[in-house]
């Protein structure tokens, strides 16, 4: 297998050319300074075949029936043919590949994807190269403070340490998938928010009896769970789960410990690269910082790996909850947010001191004392962002206030643009058509036309609802 992408091609002077709509692969024929090379154009179905001066700079080598399996010879930049390192196996270089082509999905405009971008071929064979030698060092992280929905501190990584944590995390999460408990939401494909919502409306219609008896929902929160996870524990829960399906990583399991090490250990404050100014930590709590969380102690909120990370962390809690639960009794949880439903108030009352000191004496972490709330279902509740009561579900006030500021922010940049491209427009309709779905996961009819009636208006503020794409009747499109 030959990976590519449409990289275009360096000149003898070292500049480049054509990045983006020509690939430029060389043959295996060659004469004198001169050798037989294919094109690929973004533009044209065919395959053209050209002579070129061996001093420029293409993509690779095209070698015939090439595959990577053993200790055969492999392509590296420059269309050198090497051999494997010791105990590597090839397919960690295609899982390389495929975790880049990963981390760049929706990144590909940033800084830091586009420099990696320019030479990725051989920035991912250093990685493939440092990896194998076991000399991999993650970069400086760039550490800022968001202010939206909630203020947190982000620390983000370099973008090839993004590489590496999508590598990880494609080796890891399908392991991790297979003890989790259905009722865990945060990072898992076909859950999320609103799946956690749906689950939290069937917790409180099966134990109520579809609204017929009473019941009761505890809602917890784990005090600055991030920053007060122990690596230690982490790492060995990570190491137990590997060694148990080692047979379903194909590299060597102990260079996957290795690595999983390295970022687990990593102190993001260490080198760290601060964007913004110091005044934006003002008001953050202690225990919503990395600085402040002591030695070993707390993960990066910015990381993919932190949040697969943070799930694996409370999946023997999951456990132990289900275990203390009696029947017709609900759990679920989404990252920190615990959510558990019964018809026995008082052993819901019980739980949470036995809950308390589980996650003490195991985990070393402690449920917030301010975030206890236990209560009957027939008054209500808040949960992932939205107020569920019998027969219907409303967004919170808060988080209508954010989708307001979003679908503004949209709106103005669109303003900004006049008359919008196909491109442009899809865009927008892209955006709106998401926070949508938001709005048809619970009764918010009028709310949703009240936003879209805002939205269109200020977009005919300017006139750009005069531009050719909006004559296709954005007021129908808006329209439930």
């Amino acid at each position: 297998m030959i990976i590519f992408a449409l990289a275009g091609n360096r000149n003898t002077d070292g500049t480049f050319n054509n990045r983006g709509t020509n690939a430029n692969l060389w043959s295996s024929s060659q004469s004198g300074s001169t050798a037989w090379n294919r094109n690929l154009n973004s533009g044209n179905s065919t395959v053209n075949r050209n002579t070129n001066t061996k001093a420029n700079g293409f993509s690779v080598r095209c070698v015939k029936d090439w595959k990577p399996p053993g200790d055969e010879a492999y392509l590296v930049p420059g269309g050198r043919m090497n051999r494997t390192p010791p105990n590597m196996p090839d397919t960690l270089l295609v899982e390389l590949f495929r975790a880049y082509y990963d981390a760049r999905r929706h990144k590909r405009k940033t800084e830091g994807a586009t420099a990696f971008e320019t030479d990725f071929e051989r920035e991912i064979f250093t990685l493939h190269r440092e990896i194998s030698e076991r000399t991999y060092r993650i970069s400086p992280s760039v550490c800022f403070i968001v202010f939206s929905p909630v203020k947190r501190e982000i620390f983000a990584g370099a973008f090839r340490d993004r590489v590496v944590h999508h590598l990880i995390f494609n080796y890891l999460n399908p392991l991790c998938e297979r003890i989790f408990i259905s009722d865990s939401y945060s990072c898992r494909k076909g859950k999320g928010t609103s799946y956690g919502v749906k689950r939290a409306q069937y917790f409180v219609r099966s134990c109520s009896g579809n609204y017929q008896r009473e019941c009761h929902v505890l809602r917890l929160d784990i005090l600055g769970y991030f920053m007060s996870i122990d690596k230690n524990i982490l790492f060995n829960q990570i190491r137990r789960l590997v060694e148990k399906y080692s047979s379903r990583i194909p590299i060597d399991r102990d260079l996957f410990l290795w690595l999983i090490r390295q970022v687990v250990f990593n102190d993001p404050t260490e080198g760290k690269i601060v964007k913004g100014s110091r005044s934006d930590w003002v008001g953050l709590p202690k225990s919503k910082s990395l600085f402040f969380s002591g030695k070993d102690r707390g993960l990066p909120i910015g990381n993919l790996t932190s949040q697969l990370f943070a799930n694996l962390y409370l999946d023997g809690f999951d456990h132990f909850v289900m275990g203390s639960l009696g029947k017709g009794d609900r759990y679920g949880r989404y990252v920190d947010d615990i959510l558990i439903v019964s018809e026995d108030k008082v052993k819901l009352i019980a739980l949470i001191s036995s809950l308390d000191r589980h996650l003490w004496k195991n985990l070393g972490l402690r449920l917030h004392p301010r975030k206890i709330h236990l209560q009957s279902y027939r008054k209500g509740f808040s949960f992932l962002g939205r107020y569920i009561m019998p027969y219907r579900t409303y967004l919170k006030k808060s988080t209508k206030g954010n989708v307001v500021r979003k679908i503004s922010k949209r709106a103005n940049e669109y303003r900004m643009i006049g008359t919008p491209t196909m491109a442009q427009d899809v865009r927008i309709e892209a955006c709106w058509h998401s926070y949508e779905g938001v709005f048809l996961s619970c009764n918010a009819r009028r709310v949703r036309n009240r936003i879209a009636d805002v939205f269109i208006e200020m977009l005919e503020a300017d006139g750009v609802a005069k531009g050719k794409s909006f004559q296709g009747g954005w007021r129908t499109r808006l329209s439930l």
